[in-house]
């Protein structure tokens, strides 16, 4: 039987029971036939694609379901037909509200929400609901603006017309003045922006209201002014999720509240005006707002009868004040998620009534108090989160009534106190992410038999428990993750029962998994083992829970592939030894979510069925041996975000099939032997952000279509294939690309000169963006190879700062472009084997993040720029077996490099080749300073060389003039002397070495 015609014949029991318990023995009554006929017209109008009211047939009314009708006269009094889902969905009605409904005159209850009017106005007939008492239309799918006439029903009560989706508004409220009787009014979501701040005397008019419900309505502003003058009945409102910026003054008058909730707004810090004007509030609830450290004014001693305040969610700062102490009525305390500071004062001892103690994410310091141990009435103590340290007070144990106690992500030290294991009442125990040590024994749980939640993860805990250990608890959460509890497995794990989740990740366990376990996974619906050194082999088939996650990575175990015997949705089996073929039913799994195979030893071809995997999102079978085709049904997988297969022995082609996947991230094949040219459909992959393609047999031109197909693509990885022709000038208009490497393959022509196109390469990257894939519990890491360094290398977790071109191993020519140095965000660089000519650029230094330049092999001339010395983050450069000239700029970071960084360039000179600079060679800069221990000339000792010869020239020209007989003795001293100066100055400059190996 289907499950609406189980549905049909519930709801015509229950309502003809509910018709048995209002009438008692009474005799029933058909129902007014005026009404029968005017509910068959108005169901007319109705459409009922579940056949919800089927029952509505036959001569008596009163029968139907939804329908009530008076004991005494029959006329129909109910018609309740809301969605029985509660939400807008399978078993919705929809179409048109006929009037004829208007004739139901003695109807006092009308329910039509959770249904799907598709947009429809609220009717304006409603008004002649003379009687009516209760109208409820949320979330029905009404639209537009609320006919303002529902203000004549002046016997309604409860009025209800909220919208999750925000499909109603209206542009004033004066109406619900005519709503004498009211009591109970909910407008959640209904847009009230255009009623500006006149919504609050319109409500202060009824006599009789007692709870207003008015969350996202798009309050911008309160009301400071007005008073609610007949306001002795409120006693809740909700004014969250609005833009409200101060706390309303006129709240300070109502002093029947009981309930104020004025969360999710934008209230500013010293807006605490006139609560202690409130005798008798027994709730406060100011979370998610932006109150301020004045805020704390809040706390009087004339609010004796509170008992529940909450602050949470707020940017509330300072130090807790010690008059909280003076709330002696106190019981639910919550200033959770804010920037409160320093310790928690011992003021609070005094609150014996004191329940719920809520101070989560927030940044209290200092030691936990011993008093702690004295609230004897607390059930819930919520202080995770924040920075206290020292050690857990022992005399914890001694709140008798405590049931949840949340102590993690601290900074405490020391021993898990033994007292514990006297909380009888305990539901829920979390001290994980602290730094507490020591052994845990039986002791610590002695009589915990209500314990259903116990995280002790991320601490260095020592376990100790015998062998035999049956712990008194049922627990239905474990998280031990990171704890060391091997090297064993956790035999006292099989009297838990009713476990629904374990993580034991990263535990230390070692040896098989029992047998025994698979007979009570059956109700997992986490089973985390990973990161253990677990061996041996899985049962063909396991048992968990429907939709479980299943995380056995990084293991050792073998064997076959199992799969379980129910549908899941995440299967994490890699990192480990498991052989043979992936089962040829793997697609029989159609709501997995991810499915990881990665890095196992695992054979033969991928199935087809693969394919059936209608909700997979992630699909991992990197690093096995799997060979074969793709298969094309992976195009069918709709959802799949992630594909890796590389590093396996795959054959073939692309199959096109793949461009069908337009919610594709990132696509990994690289290191197989797929071949053909790269497929045209890949078009649609709009969403792509990975593209690693490398290592593999691809052939033809890269597609000029491939710089507008992919606007978000981070990384292009064609690596080592088999392309040709030009390099398309289209790449450049990768906006997002980080990583372009095209080595390894046959392009030719010269580099586009628009390089500078590449923006996210313009600047570089100072905040890490971790490359993460999210599903659940499980994420999917980016991770891509690069050459760089002269080594292969892959990057993780640092990939979002990497920004790479590789060019390398291809034959292009021509210039570098100069729009090179645009890209300042650049950290990997190879140009080398190709054909490139041309000079380094001066202002190369402007690639200030680059880590490795690689021009070797090419045909680069011209001086190396002497800027380069600047490049402080440059450790590897090869700029060998070019056609580079004069002397290299041998300090800061250039010092660094070996000769075999510079070899093969004949015309190089300096440090640190062996090859000395000659006086043929060009000057670098105008100045050769001393370097390295080597003598230089200073340009003054040139102008002194050059005043010397002027004068050497003019006085032998005056002696001539005079007597010629002292011209010889002359000149033949001054070739003596200067012999003399030469022979001395070959010995100090460089420069003049040639001479004086030829001299000598």
């Amino acid at each position: 039987m289907e499950t609406s015609s189980l549905l049909q014949i519930l709801l015509i029991v229950i309502n003809f029971a509910t018709r048995l318990a209002h009438n008692g023995n009474a005799q029933l009554v058909n129902c007014k036939a005026s009404d029968r006929e005017a509910l068959i017209e108005f169901k007319n109008g109705l459409s009922d694609p579940n056949n919800l009211l089927s029952s509505w047939q036959g001569g008596d009314c009163c029968q139907w379901w939804g329908i009530g009708c008076n004991n005494r006269t029959g006329a129909v009094i109910t018609v309740d037909i809301h969605n029985p889902d509660q939400f807008p969905g399978k078993f919705a009605l929809g179409g048109e509200l006929r009037s004829s409904l208007a004739k139901l005159k003695s109807l006092e209850y009308l329910d039509l929400s959770f249904n799907a009017f598709n947009g429809n106005q609220i009717p304006t007939f409603f008004e002649s609901f003379e009687r009516l008492r209760y109208l409820n239309l949320a979330n029905s799918g009404f639209g537009g603006k609320i006919p303002p006439n529902l203000g004549n029903i002046s016997s309604l009560q409860h009025l209800d017309i909220s919208s999750t989706f925000g499909e109603n508004f209206l542009d004033n409220l004066e109406w619900v003045t005519g709503l004498t009787s009211l009591k109970y009014l909910v407008l959640d979501g209904v847009d009230l922006a255009m009623v500006g701040s006149k919504w609050v005397r319109p409500l202060s008019m009824l006599p009789a209201l007692s709870e207003v419900h008015l969350s996202d309505c798009n309050l911008q502003r309160s009301t400071l002014f007005v008073s609610f003058a007949n306001s002795s009945s409120l006693a809740v409102i909700d004014l969250s999720y609005n833009n409200l910026n101060s706390i309303p003054r006129w709240l300070v008058n109502i002093s029947s509240l009981l309930s104020v909730d004025l969360s999710y707004n934008s209230i500013q810090g010293s807006n605490s005006i006139g609560f202690c004007n409130l005798p008798n509030l027994r709730f406060l609830n100011i979370g998610n707002n932006n109150l301020g450290v004045s805020s704390y004014q809040l706390f009087k001693q004339s609010w004796s009868k509170l008992e529940v305040l909450q602050l949470d969610n707020n940017f509330v700062h300072g130090k807790l004040p010690a008059s909280i102490g003076n709330m002696t009525s106190l019981t639910h305390l919550d200033l959770s998620r804010n920037y409160i500071e320093g310790s928690i004062p011992s003021s609070i001892r005094p609150l014996p009534h004191l329940q719920n103690f809520l101070l989560s994410c927030n940044q209290l310091c200092g030691m936990l108090p011993s008093w702690l141990g004295q609230l004897q009435n607390l059930v819930e103590l919520h202080l995770n989160s924040n920075l206290f340290n020292g050690t857990l007070p022992d005399n914890l144990g001694q709140i008798s009534k405590l049931s949840t106690l949340d102590v993690s992500s601290n900074h405490l030290t020391g021993n898990l106190p033994e007292s514990m294991g006297k909380l009888s009442l305990l539901k829920y125990l979390d001290v994980s992410s602290n730094r507490l040590v020591g052994i845990v024994s039986e002791s610590h749980f002695l009589k915990l038999k209500k314990l259903v939640f116990l995280d002790l993860s991320f601490n260095s805990l020592i376990f100790n428990f015998s062998p035999n250990w049956v712990p008194a608890f049922q627990l239905k959460s474990l998280m031990m993750r990171s704890c060391n509890l091997g090297p064993s497995f956790p035999g006292w794990l099989r009297s838990q029962r009713h476990i629904l989740e374990v993580d034991l990740s990263n535990a230390n366990i070692s040896g098989s998994i029992p047998n025994w376990f698979w007979d009570i996974s059956g109700s997992l619906f986490l089973l985390n083992f990973s990161s253990n050194l677990l061996q041996g082999h899985l049962p063909s088939t396991f048992s968990v829970d429907f939709c479980a996650k299943v995380d056995l990575s990084f293991n050792l175990l073998e064997g076959r592939i199992p799969l379980p015997s129910n549908q899941i949705a995440v299967l994490n089996l890699s990192n480990n030894k498991f052989s043979g073929p992936i089962p040829e039913n793997v697609g029989d799994n159609s709501l997995i979510l991810v499915l990881s195979l990665a890095s196992n030893q695992i054979t033969g071809a991928i199935p087809t069925s693969i394919g059936r995997m209608q909700e997979v999102q992630v699909i991992d079978l990197s690093r096995n041996n799997l060979t074969g085709r793709i298969p094309k049904s992976i195009g069918n997988c709709s959802f799949l975000q992630v594909l890796d297969l590389q590093n396996n022995y795959l054959t073939g082609r692309i199959p096109s099939s793949l461009g069908q996947l337009t919610v594709l991230h990132t696509i990994h094949l690289r290191n197989n032997k797929i071949t053909g040219k790269l497929p045209s459909s890949f078009k649609n992959l709009s969403r792509l952000t990975t593209l690693d393609l490398g290592c593999n047999r691809l052939t033809g031109i890269i597609p000029q279509w491939i710089g507008e197909a992919f606007p978000v693509l981070k990384i292009l990885d064609l690596r080592s294939n088999v392309f040709s022709g030009e390099l398309p000038s289209a790449l450049l208009k990768l906006s997002s690309l980080n990583v372009l490497d095209l080595a390894e393959n046959q392009l030719r022509g010269t580099i586009p000169t628009n390089l500078g196109s590449l923006k996210s390469m313009t600047q570089g990257k100072s905040i890490r963006e971790d490359l993460l894939y999210f599903l659940g519990d499980y994420y999917y890491q980016e991770h891509i190879v690069v050459n760089t360094k002269g080594q292969s290398l892959e990057y993780t977790r640092t990939l979002s700062f990497l920004t790479c071109i590789d060019i390398s191993g291809n034959y292009l020519h021509g210039e570098l472009p100069h729009e090179v140095t645009k890209l300042e965000g650049l950290v990997i660089l190879n140009l080398s084997r190709n054909h490139i000519s041309g000079q380094i650029p001066q202002d190369i230094s402007k690639l200030c993040q680059l880590a490795s330049l690689d021009r070797s092999s090419n045909t680069f001339s011209g001086p190396l720029p002497p800027s380069m010395v600047s490049m402080s983050f440059l450790e590897y450069l090869n700029v060998s077996y070019n056609n580079f000239s004069g002397l290299i700029p041998y300090s800061g970071q250039m010092a660094t490099f070996e000769a075999s960084s510079f070899a093969g360039n004949p015309r190089l000179c300096g440090a640190p080749l062996v090859v000395e600079c000659f006086v043929s060679d060009p000057p670098v800069s105008g100045v050769i300073r001393e370097i390295d221990n080597r003598y230089a000339v200073d340009k003054w000792f040139y102008l002194a060389i050059g005043l010397g010869f002027a004068v050497g020239l003019l006085i032998p020209y005056l002696i001539m003039s005079t007597k010629r007989s002292w011209s010889f003795v002359y000149f033949d001293s001054v070739d003596k002397t200067v012999d003399e100066i030469l022979y001395l100055g070959c010995k100090t400059a460089a420069h003049f070495r040639n001479y004086c190996f030829h001299r000598h």
